[in-house]
């Protein structure tokens, strides 16, 4: 059955159509957009709340400060941004179908995804190199992975990503410009060109998570004959190679990050080779599966502190600190959380 159509702007002569429905399906539309703000609700609520306790704990207590959590600062940094910035406009766009804060901010919140986006992928390729040095190579670890060094490397990653995202927004203003006959009032497109969209897939995405991919299999081969070695020799100092041995807390670390970077991939692996497919060929398929792609990807942003929260115990412990508000006692940044 077929709905009447309605405008977004009722009284803009190039407005974008909305949709209203006939009263007998418009109960049970009422029902579904009440259950999708609730739904979207929680992912925003869980995404700002999880990464807020991340961000809090990494920088309240002095025994999280290391290179390796750092970068999990960084990361949940990009995901808080992604929950309080993009999400709520997003979500209003996603259920009434029409974009109501204007050109500008259309144009600037697609530009801050593109580089939020680009900072995460780049933070846990960063991520697989900095455990990789510190499975394979631990000496050479302790030596060069300095807390300056990974601040030097995150501050590499936000400006790149910072770069991108302008050259995003002068490229997609003016692709937007040039179509601006055909497009209407109330939508929010993304406007880029194949060869830009490859680029920016190929360096921001693509090479990034084989170099994820890559590191994870080194790190796995060399755990598992670092694990032989010290069963066959009995040996909890020494590897047969000479190297102090890794220790249970960098295989948890380790192991938990691998995770992270699996869930990652896992979300966004299909709406990148969808999105790379629509710009080479111009397929334009239903508005609603690209929305159900973009949410696929932002609920990531709600996973991370959830796979924090099942295998760290510190940061379960830092949990209840805060929550508890031990952090407002004296010298509470340097409680013992494992």
């Amino acid at each position: 059955m077929r709905g009447n159509i309605s405008l977004c702007y009722e009284h803009h002569l190039y407005s974008c159509q909305k949709i209203i429905y006939p009263l007998v399906m418009r109960v049970g539309m009422y029902f579904l957009i009440v259950g999708m703000y609730f739904l979207i609700g929680i992912i925003i609520f869980a995404t700002i709340v999880g990464n807020l306790l991340v961000i809090i704990a990494v920088i309240h207590f002095k025994q999280l400060h290391t290179p390796t959590n750092y970068f999990t600062l960084s990361l949940a940094v990009v995901d808080l941004l992604l929950g309080g910035v993009v999400m709520p406009p997003k979500m209003i766009h996603t259920i009434e179908t029409c974009w109501y804060f204007g050109t500008v901010f259309c144009k600037i919140l697609t530009s801050l995804i593109v580089m939020l986006c680009s900072v995460s992928v780049l933070n846990l390729a960063f991520i697989s190199v900095e455990r990789y040095i510190a499975v394979c190579n631990p000496l050479l670890y302790h030596r060069t992975m300095k807390p300056h060094v990974t601040l030097i490397m995150i501050a590499v990653c936000w400006s790149y990503s910072a770069a991108l995202g302008i050259i995003f927004l002068k490229q997609n203003t003016l692709r937007v410009e040039h179509n601006s006959e055909v497009l209407c009032k109330g939508a929010c497109v993304l406007e880029i060109g194949p060869m830009a969209a490859l680029i920016v897939s190929l360096f921001s995405l693509y090479i990034p998570s084989v170099i994820i991919v890559c590191m994870y299999v080194k790190i796995y081969i060399v755990a598992q004959r670092h694990s032989r070695s010290i069963h066959n020799t009995l040996s909890h100092l020494k590897t047969s190679r000479g190297q102090p041995t890794v220790s249970k807390a960098e295989r948890k670390a380790t192991k938990t990050l691998a995770v992270v970077m699996g869930v990652f991939l896992s979300f966004w692996t299909p709406p990148s080779i969808y999105t790379t497919y629509v710009a080479f060929y111009g397929y334009n398929g239903p508005p609603q599966v690209m929305q159900a792609i973009s949410w696929t990807v932002f609920s990531n942003s709600a996973c991370n502190p959830i796979v924090y929260a099942f295998f760290y115990c510190w940061f379960r412990k830092a949990i209840k600190a805060i929550l508890l508000g031990k952090v407002f006692r004296t010298n509470s940044s340097r409680m013992k959380l494992f």
